[in-house]
């Protein structure tokens, strides 16, 4: 049996083509859980949302609506991973939280109310927003000098008056960035133009994994009992490349990572799949659902941390066809090697 990480996607992940996603999910009842409290909080159900006629930026990319849709799709397919042995699991961003539930830190149930209680949140306060921008050229060749200068401008900026901005995520060959209207606007400002569609800006994305989400860290401690927490099944990775070791985990500190630096410190995926590669070795990395966007950062990850010589996308596009290292399941044809 190959041995695989489960890594579990963030925001940005539903699209339009993932309208339908929840039809696949494995356990009626447990969908009907969701739909059920979802109907308590008066929000709309995630099975009416996945199966509207049309898909609508304003509706399925909001915070309240797109995490908990997110948690769903992820949850569903790992809970139909057959004939691989997951030996970790992590997660990109809001993605932490869907790890802890596949994880068994969190029961599916008590993993849904922390996502749409967070997402709830979020987008309550919907304070700032984020750009995300590539250090990497089209082949994927590393360029740490391009990241340090993509850096010290954004450092520069958020020295401004009324213009904040910071690192926010740490995506392969990514830098996603976070701030205020003024730093946001300065960063698109100062940097050229790259790819046809850089520097990009996300669109329903709050200032995620900075300082300007303390008070939505609070208002999540304040929402979510530290007795939803429980010891994780799996090794866990978090957004600082740490691993959480089941029995030795303490869940008030996996509760105060969770609902504290996870939501105002940069989230590290990069180190989180460099940790997942070198400490664990897997035959597989495993993309749940939804969507495939999550694919290329976890191919760059890999690129960075130099696993198995890999220097470039032709690289790893190379090793992909020779024998698949990385499967993601919201590819029909990939899905169905691991169900």
């Amino acid at each position: 049996m190959k041995k695989a990480v489960l890594i579990c996607p963030g925001r940005g992940t539903y699209t339009k083509t993932e309208l339908g996603s929840l039809a696949r999910f494995p356990r009626p009842d447990l969908l009907a859980h969701f739909d059920a409290r979802r109907t308590a909080l008066s929000q709309e159900t995630l099975t009416a949302l996945d199966s509207a006629a049309t898909y609508s930026v304003a509706k399925h990319t909001r915070g309240d609506n797109a995490s908990a849709l997110i948690y769903a799709c992820t949850l569903g397919d790992s809970l139909t991973l057959q004939g691989v042995d997951i030996v970790a699991v992590t997660g990109n961003s809001m993605g932490w939280y869907s790890a802890l539930a596949c994880a068994g830190a969190l029961t599916p149930e008590n993993g849904f109310e922390v996502v749409n209680t967070m997402g709830t949140l979020m987008q309550q306060s919907l304070i700032g927003g984020q750009v995300i921008h590539p250090f990497v050229d089209e082949n994927w060749h590393p360029n740490p000098m391009r990241k340090a200068e993509l850096l010290a401008i954004a450092t520069e900026i958020n020295t401004r008056p009324d213009h904040i901005l910071a690192p926010s995520i740490d995506l392969g060959g990514m830098l996603v960035l976070a701030g205020n209207e003024a730093g946001l606007k300065a960063f698109e400002s100062a940097v050229p133009s790259e790819q046809g569609r850089f520097p990009m800006r996300l669109a329903n994305h709050a200032a995620f994994h900075t300082a300007l989400q303390a008070p939505v860290a609070a208002q999540g401690r304040a929402a979510l009992p530290e007795s939803l927490f429980s010891q994780p099944q799996k090794p866990l990775i978090d957004g600082r490349g740490q691993i959480w070791w089941p029995g030795s985990a303490r869940t008030a500190a996996l509760y105060d990572y969770t609902l504290g630096h996870q939501v105002t410190e940069p989230y590290d995926f990069t180190a989180a799949i460099r940790t997942a590669a070198r400490e664990f070795a897997p035959d597989l990395f495993i993309i749940a659902g939804p969507g495939t966007t999550l694919g290329g950062a976890v191919a760059q990850s890999l690129i960075l941390s130099h696993w198995q010589g890999m220097a470039s996308k032709q690289d790893f596009q190379s090793r992909q066809t020779e024998a698949p290292l990385m499967i993601s399941m919201g590819l029909p044809q990939q899905r169905a090697l691991v169900t």
